[in-house]
């Protein structure tokens, strides 16, 4: 019996986490072959404006797919009006493949919640489930559980051990943006991209007034992310007003500051790599601290901010020796603006507005016992700025 997958998604773009997890899936699947569909209309997901076309989308996974063997791409979900919903895909495969055996690849999330989709017997009856998992914590116990759920209902699902890169398309797209996005896209993709300018490509946001700079910082955020970044721009420029800094550079360090924090650890080395930065052996082992650094980089090369801005944002998170007046004020602002909320807060508030120095070593000394209490290690630059300041 001829077996046959079915991939779907938005593929926004399509990326070699999609493709070379498809070609394990048809190894480890036995598949003759597999069929990619981009949705038109994603039933569980917004597509982020400014998209491609779904045509386009589908251009640029008959370009992914070329590369690989056994893949093929059909337009059938772009040929239906409405939702994409993942039955009548199901349905119509069976109709144009009567005899074969269906399997329908997706990833853990999606398979978790797989029976909140619209009529998932309808899917269950003509095809086989098979999940992606990439191994991650907890992600076994999940999954085990939905399959003996399946299971008990009388039908199938397999699990396909998924050792590919991780990266979301979502991530991805900020990638595009930052211009170090390359080695995550099949060959041709990138290209196309930058051809038709998708994905901020082509973008200039250097020196964008505070108006616009704030819509596409908050674009490239996570949303729950948004009111800090806000509430640390307002923040700096009240403590830059009080203490007689460059107002200006306030705002523009503080909307700044948090630019590249959505960006996952092992991708922050990536954007490290692609700017040619070299790291400390602290910086590769902690690559959850590199958002400050890259951040600065970016606003540097992708926003043309100036020097005084750039370091500000560097230094952010750890501090250093010696700091100027607006490294200690975003510092400061970060730790303090209105949404946080721990003890302690309210002093260093107290603080910003009297002794700069003093709320910089509270905030340093209470960086230092987080750390402590979490078993995680102290940069050197966090230790050297207490030094300094207690010198």
């Amino acid at each position: 019996m001829e077996r046959i997958g079915i991939y779907g998604g938005t593929f926004n773009p399509p990326h070699i986490g999609h493709l070379r997890g498809a070609a394990q899936a048809i190894t480890a699947l036995s598949l003759d072959k597999l069929i990619l569909i981009p949705d038109r209309i994603a039933p569980h997901k917004q597509i982020p404006s400014g998209s491609p076309t779904p045509e386009q989308r589908l251009e640029m996974l008959r370009i992914a797919a070329s590369h690989y063997e056994k893949m093929e791409v059909s337009d059938l979900e772009l040929k239906r009006e409405g939702p994409s919903y993942s039955y009548i895909t199901v349905e119509q495969m069976h109709e144009l493949y009567p005899d074969a055996k269906l399997c329908l690849l997706m990833g853990t999330d999606m398979f978790t919640s797989f029976l909140t989709w619209r009529n998932p017997e309808r899917i269950l009856s003509k095809a086989v489930l098979a999940v992606m998992s990439r191994g991650e914590r907890g992600e076994a116990e999940a999954i085990e559980a939905q399959k003996q759920t399946i299971e008990a209902m009388g039908y199938e699902a397999e699990v396909i051990e998924n050792h590919v890169t991780a990266i979301s398309s979502t991530q991805l797209r900020r990638l595009l943006a930052f211009r170090c996005a390359g080695e995550f896209l099949p060959e041709g993709v990138l290209d196309y991209i930058r051809k038709h300018r998708f994905y901020d490509t082509r973008a200039n946001w250097k020196n964008l007034p505070m108006e616009e700079l704030e819509k596409v910082v908050i674009s490239l955020l996570n949303p729950n992310r948004v009111n800090h970044v806000l509430g640390c721009r307002d923040t700096a420029v009240d403590l830059a007003r009080h203490w007689g800094a460059n107002e200006v550079d306030a705002a523009r360090a503080g909307i700044l500051h948090d630019i590249t924090k959505a960006i996952d650890g092992p991708l922050q080395l990536t954007l490290c790599d692609a700017y040619g930065k070299i790291l400390s052996d602290f910086s590769r082992k902690y690559p959850k601290t590199l958002h400050a650094l890259t951040g600065s980089m970016v606003a540097e090369r992708i926003f043309g901010e100036n020097e005084e801005v750039v370091s500000a944002i560097q230094w952010h998170t750890t501090g250093k020796a010696d700091m100027t007046l607006l490294q200690k004020i975003i510092y400061v602002a970060d730790y303090m603006e209105p949404n946080r909320d721990f003890p302690g807060v309210e002093k260093l508030r107290e603080l910003a507005y009297t002794d700069m120095d003093a709320a910089l070593k509270l905030g340093l000394e209470m960086t230092l016992v987080h750390l402590a209490n979490q078993g995680s290690e102290v940069s050197p630059e966090s230790r050297e700025a207490l030094a300094w300041l207690n010198r």
